[in-house]
């Protein structure tokens, strides 16, 4: 097992790498089999000219993202990143991370997961967390299907990564398998303090409603290579079992330390790390599991109290969210030889 383990010090040091010209940008519209509408996404690429500058994501919490809408896409073959959002999220709230991996050199593709999207986060339904990873599939298909994107693709460097929930469909899509019996047990046991298991048991929701031949499944695409999972969900209950189908090239980062650190997605306390002894480890503190989210601007902390949501953009004391970002891009950036 390889670990790293990054304090701010050379979180600073990465946070001062300059970054290529902004990524090229374009939406996504597919059909899905196992989804009753299309599912919207985007693809974020190395730019090579052209292209008219659009400010993305951008909101009165989080800071935009510059990119060049329609750009022309670099030549040569390039990685492609399979890109996955957390439970209630959407493409937005990682665009940071896939359009600086774009300007690094990558093809991202990233999309709004059906029932567990923003406006359409159903906790029922999200529990058939394997729809997720056939969506991305599905995309990938399409992308090797689009004439713009098909000769430049590098099928030896296909990564699929994901942040909370999506760290869980990065590892799908992998190769690793859920099992329910264990989860169940974790949730049991940390009905009060493991976040995910709260709102489910809070929302009356059982973990078996679930037929556990889905739960279980494996939602694997043999055409992925490589595994980045930030501070994944769903990690509790495995055994060698489920492991034993997944790639070896898987990488595991973990945000903050102590107290800072989110039960629900804690990849060492549920026994994850001990079951893959080759993963490269990254850990980085000082940090918060929402540390992941976009920058935040000034009032954006204000504005989540008077709405009462989450405290997503409080890091803990001494925490560089841009630093900690730089971090995360050029370990997947390294990873993938950007």
């Amino acid at each position: 097992m390889k670990t790293t383990f990054l304090s701010l010090t050379l979180a600073s040091f990465y946070a001062t790498t300059a970054l290529a010209a902004p990524a090229g940008f374009t939406t996504l519209t597919f059909d899905a089999p196992l989804q009753d509408a299309p599912i919207e996404g985007a693809i974020w690429y190395p730019s090579n000219g052209g292209g008219t500058p659009l400010l993305f994501a951008d909101n009165p919490v989080f800071y935009g993202i510059g990119v060049l809408e329609g750009a022309d896409l670099s030549d040569g073959q390039h990685p492609v990143i399979l890109l996955s959002h957390g439970m209630g999220a959407n493409i937005r709230s990682v665009a940071w991370l896939a359009s600086s991996l774009a300007s690094k050199g990558a093809i991202v593709v990233s999309v709004n997961h059906p029932n567990s999207t923003t406006g359409d986060n159903d906790l029922q339904a999200g529990l058939n967390h394997g729809t997720r990873a056939q969506d991305l599939s599905r995309a990938l298909d399409v992308l090797e299907d689009d004439p713009r994107f098909a000769g430049h693709i590098d099928s030896t460097r296909i990564m699929s990564a994901g942040f909370s929930f999506g760290g869980w469909t990065a590892l799908s899509l992998a190769g690793i398998t859920g099992n329910q019996v264990g989860y169940i047990i974790h949730c049991d046991l940390h009905s009060m303090d493991s976040s995910h298991c709260t709102e489910i048991l809070s929302a009356g929701i059982k973990l078996d409603s679930i037929p556990p031949q889905i739960w279980d499944a494996s939602y694997a695409d043999p055409r992925v290579t490589i595994a980045t999972a930030i501070d994944p969900g769903l990690i509790w209950g495995l055994t060698a079992q489920n492991t034993k189908t997944l790639i070896a090239n898987v990488n595991l980062i973990s945000l903050g330390a102590g107290a800072d650190r989110k039960i629900a997605t804690d990849f060492d306390a549920s026994g994850l790390t001990a079951l893959l002894p080759d993963a490269h480890i990254t850990r980085i503190a000082p940090a918060m599991h929402f540390t992941a989210l976009p920058l935040c601007k000034p009032a954006a902390e204000e504005i989540l109290k008077e709405e009462g949501d989450d405290p997503v953009c409080t890091d803990p004391k001494g925490t560089d969210r841009a630093a900690v970002h730089a971090t995360i891009i050029n370990e997947i950036a390294g990873e993938l030889g950007l």
